[in-house]
């Protein structure tokens, strides 16, 4: 159930946006920068973590949206849950599996991380600008996972699968623009 008055039920993200402008589309231009502008991960990897850290914030609007961005863009269908479910065991590519563990600490308990966190993504092969994007990553979703949280975002993907959060292609300047809180 939305918790903003102004928001039906059930409330959509663009809902949300299109009632609050004023800092949408600066917002969503940060969010198109940070999942896809040309930086040392893929837009899939980028996705993968959005719904990953969704998950673990049990944020079921981003988590649900973002899984099906990450598998429109090549994310094994039941990866993300299974990593919820288990890390360990998850059928993750071992490259990923330190730098998905540094963003799940990150999320859960950020003072703990150490340069022994760090040491593991680097010798995984990422560098530091990788680690770097995956930070912001992690930090952008807590920010929305927060904003839709506080506002009682619910609208359920999984349960309208013939409907997708903006499109498949998780274009979010394009989704600004059709908000029309980008020009």
């Amino acid at each position: 159930m939305p918790l903003f008055p102004s928001l039906p039920s059930p409330a959509r993200l663009s809902d949300l946006l299109s009632r609050h402008p004023a800092h949408a589309g600066p917002l969503l231009m940060h969010v198109e920068g940070v999942m896809h502008a040309g930086a040392p991960l893929t837009a899939a990897e980028c996705e993968l973590i959005a719904a990953y850290v969704s998950g673990l914030n049990a944020c079921a609007f981003c988590h649900g949206s973002h899984q099906i961005y990450a598998e429109a863009l090549g994310i094994e269908p039941g990866l993300i849950d299974a990593l919820l479910e288990d890390p360990d065991t998850a059928p993750i590519a071992p490259k990923m599996r330190p730098l998905l563990a540094y963003v799940a600490k990150l999320n859960n308990l950020p003072s703990r991380l150490t340069p022994t966190d760090v040491a593991a993504v680097m010798d995984a092969g990422w560098s530091e600008d990788a680690l770097y994007h995956a930070v912001q990553v992690c930090a952008l979703f807590n920010l929305f996972n927060r904003l839709v949280e506080g506002a009682g975002v619910d609208f359920t993907y999984g349960s309208n699968a013939n409907l997708t959060p903006a499109d498949r292609s998780a274009d979010y300047k394009g989704f600004a623009k059709r908000l029309g809180v980008l020009g």
